[in-house]
């Protein structure tokens, strides 16, 4: 469970409420909740993560050229 506390007892509630989203976004609880909400079939989770992959490695290529100097 994610908790904030103020830093001190002036901090104004905007700044905690910033600091909270922050920390909850940065976790990934809410990406995590979103995900279990709906059903997906092991197959396409294959293929997400198949495709995944594919486009972490041609990402790598392309800035590998880019850092040679190449198009």
């Amino acid at each position: 469970m994610i908790q904030v506390s103020k830093k001190d007892p002036k901090e104004p509630l905007e700044n905690l409420l910033r600091r909270f989203t922050r920390k909850v976004s940065q976790s990934g609880v809410l990406a995590e909740v979103k995900a279990t909400q709906r059903f997906e079939k092991p197959m396409s989770k294959r293929d997400r993560r198949d495709k995944a992959i594919i486009r972490k490695e041609r990402k790598a290529v392309k800035f590998k050229k880019i850092r040679l100097g190449q198009k």
